[in-house]
């Protein structure tokens, strides 16, 4: 794995839990209400609105950030990057694997978007597992 690709899952991972935290905790009806956007609504469906709740998750997706952006800018430190990995991994597992049992209450389009986006989240997440090779770091340092 290069650092390019290292850049590209840190800053998809970034704008996700920015996106997601920013408005869960500061408009959480809004959230609520409305999520993912673009004319959809995904979270109704799985029970009552719980102020506390959602912004129990904006704050987590806002620490996720935080964590994000720190590896993001220190993207040739490999623990960092593999701890960020680690703890968007652990999530994303637990979090697809949630949602994959209970698809029964979407139509086929969010069906197959929930599954999509999910899916690639834990891929851009077990990404940031492997290590940069030795080779991409030499062309790296030499640019």
């Amino acid at each position: 794995m290069n650092t390019r690709i290292r850049y590209v899952s840190l800053g998809l991972l970034a704008v996700v839990s920015l996106y997601t935290g920013l408005w869960a905790y500061f408009s959480p009806t809004g959230w609520y209400a409305n999520f993912p956007g673009l004319g959809m609504s995904w979270l109704p469906q799985l029970g009552p609105y719980n102020e506390h709740l959602v912004k129990d998750a904006g704050s987590m997706f806002l620490a996720l950030a935080c964590l994000t952006l720190i590896a993001l800018r220190q993207v040739r430190n490999t623990r960092l990057v593999q701890t960020t990995g680690a703890v968007w991994l652990v999530f994303n597992v637990l979090h697809f694997s949630y949602h994959v049992r209970h698809l029964d209450m979407y139509g086929t389009r969010d069906q197959v978007l929930n599954v999509v986006t999910l899916g690639g989240l834990l891929l851009l997440s077990a990404v940031l597992l492997v290590p940069v090779s030795a080779r991409s770091e030499r062309e790296g340092d030499e640019r």
